[in-house]
């Protein structure tokens, strides 16, 4: 299967943005949003959300350079992003409205789980 740049747009715009964040998450969490981690525990738990983000940023490198990957990155980047969106709904619900970038965070992450979902059913 071949594919362009419009089927992997979701692809294309998740590879850096959560590279990006992974970093901050990883290395200065406390740089967009109000965490202050206390304790090396905190730390840890951060920097491993970190590399589970770069090996998902990876997952959807290798899917968008070979193709029998695709589908699979697609999948694996609907949920990622829909799993992200539905937490933080779910976190909304329960602890109140967050900031504004977690806000405009949550609308791109459903976004793009629904344009993934759709390109997954024209690929079909």
């Amino acid at each position: 299967m071949k594919t362009n740049w419009r089927q992997s747009l979701h692809l294309y715009i998740s590879i850096p943005v959560v590279a990006a964040v992974a970093l901050v998450y990883g290395l200065k969490p406390d740089l967009l949003f109000e965490i202050t981690n206390q304790t090396t525990d905190e730390n840890n738990i951060y920097k491993a959300i970190m590399g589970l983000y770069w090996c998902f940023v990876a997952f959807w490198v290798i899917g968008l350079k070979q193709t029998s990957y695709w589908k699979a990155a697609t999948i694996s980047n609907m949920l990622f992003m829909f799993g992200l969106a539905s937490g933080r709904l779910i976190s909304f619900v329960i602890d109140g409205m967050p900031s504004a970038v977690l806000l405009l965070g949550t609308v791109g992450e459903l976004t793009l789980a629904v344009y993934a979902y759709s390109q997954l059913k024209k690929a079909n």
